[in-house]
C-alpha cells in the first residue's frame, strides 16, 4: 500500500470511530509509517518517538504510528498496554490499592516478566511497555522519564487541593487496538489525540473503581457525605474538572472541556452530512460523563453502523 493510501486509511478510520467525540480534526492526523520496523527494540524506540512528537512541548498533536501488518491471518505485532502511558496498580497486604486499580492485573504480569517497581511505590509509577513480536517472547521496556509529560493538579481557588498529590500524563495514546480495512490488519498502530478534561477528572481520577478522589475532595470542601441530597459527588466532580482544566492550561498543555468538545462534534456532524457521509456514533461514549444533558450531543441519536477502515478491539493480554 502506498504511503498516501496508508495515511488516508488511518484518517478515515478516525473519522469512522463511533466512540470518539474529537473527530472534527480527523484530516489533521499525522501519520508515521513504521511498516519497516519489526524489531522489538526499534518498535519501542518508535513508540517513544511518537510520545515526543505528540506531546510537542504541550502543544499536543494528533498522531498515529503504524507498524507492519499481520500476515495471512497469523498473529501480528502487539503492544500489550492499553495506552502507552499508564500508572501501575499494587494491592497492599492490608487490601488497599496503591496506584491505578485498573492496572492491577497488568502490573502483576509485567512484574512476572521481570519488571521491578520503584522501591518506594507511589500512586503514579509509570508502567513499562510490553511488546510482542511473532516468534519472540514478550519484552518489557521502561519509558524514559523525559518522554512523558505530566501535569500536577491544583485548583484556582481551593488552596488545599494541591496537597492531594494528584497528577496526570499529558497525552492519551491508545495502543492495544488494530487498524483494519481493505483486507489489511495493523495489529500495532498506537494513535493519540488530546484529552477532554472529563476523561481525566470524571473517569480516571473520579470513578470509584479507579482513583476514587471524590470523597476526599468533598471532605475538603466541607460537604456532608452522609446525605445524598447534598449532591456532594456532583459538587466535588465539578471542582475536580475545574482543577484539571486549570492545571493543564497553566502548564500550557492542550485540553478541551466537554462543552467545547460537544459543540465541535456537532460541527463535525454538519460537515459530514453535507458531504453525504454517515456519521457512526455510540451515544454512551459520545455523551460526556458530566453534565451530559447540558451538551448538544445528548439530544439526538446516532447511526449505529460499523464502517471500515476502523479501529477495532483485540484480545487482551
Amino acid at each position: 500500500m502506498p504511503e498516501h493510501e496508508l495515511a488516508m486509511m488511518a484518517r478515515t478510520a478516525w473519522r469512522n470511530s463511533a466512540r470518539c467525540i474529537g473527530r472534527l480534526f480527523w484530516e489533521k492526523l499525522e501519520v508515521i509509517d513504521a511498516r519497516t520496523t519489526a524489531n522489538p527494540d526499534d518498535i519501542f524506540d518508535a513508540c517513544v518517538a511518537h510520545l515526543r512528537l505528540a506531546t510537542n512541548g504541550g502543544k499536543v498533536r494528533s498522531a498515529i504510528t503504524i507498524f507492519p501488518p499481520a500476515q495471512n491471518g497469523k498473529p501480528g505485532i502487539r503492544i500489550r498496554n492499553r495506552q502507552l502511558v499508564r500508572y501501575a496498580g499494587y494491592r497492599e497486604s492490608n487490601g488497599t490499592i496503591t496506584g491505578d486499580p485498573e492496572q492491577l492485573e497488568f502490573t502483576l504480569k509485567v512484574i512476572a516478566l521481570g519488571w521491578r517497581p520503584p522501591r518506594e511505590r507511589s500512586h503514579f509509577d509509570l508502567l513499562p511497555l510490553v511488546i510482542d513480536v511473532p516468534g519472540d517472547t514478550s519484552r518489557f521496556y521502561p519509558l524514559p522519564r523525559d518522554s512523558v509529560m505530566e501535569v500536577p493538579i491544583s485548583h484556582p481557588e481551593l488552596s488545599w487541593f494541591e496537597a492531594l498529590g494528584l497528577k496526570w500524563h499529558a497525552v492519551p495514546v491508545i495502543s492495544d487496538m488494530a487498524l483494519v480495512g481493505g483486507g489489511w490488519r495493523f495489529t500495532a498502530a498506537p494513535f493519540s489525540g488530546h484529552y477532554m478534561a472529563t476523561e481525566i477528572a470524571s473517569r480516571n481520577l473520579g470513578d470509584e473503581n479507579r482513583y476514587n478522589q471524590l470523597p476526599g475532595i468533598a471532605k475538603g470542601m466541607g460537604l456532608d457525605l452522609r446525605c445524598r441530597r447534598s449532591l456532594w459527588k456532583d459538587r466535588a466532580l465539578v471542582e475536580l474538572n475545574t482543577a484539571v482544566l486549570h492545571s493543564f492550561h497553566e502548564a500550557g498543555v492542550t485540553i478541551v472541556d466537554h462543552h467545547t468538545a460537544s459543540s465541535q462534534f456537532m460541527r463535525h456532524i454538519k460537515i459530514e452530512e453535507k458531504s453525504g457521509r454517515t456519521v457512526p456514533g455510540d451515544w454512551s461514549w459520545l455523551v460526556p460523563p458530566m453534565s451530559g444533558s447540558a451538551c448538544p450531543v445528548f439530544h439526538r441519536y446516532y447511526d449505529e453502523v460499523a464502517l471500515e477502515p476502523s479501529f477495532v478491539s483485540q484480545p487482551p493480554w
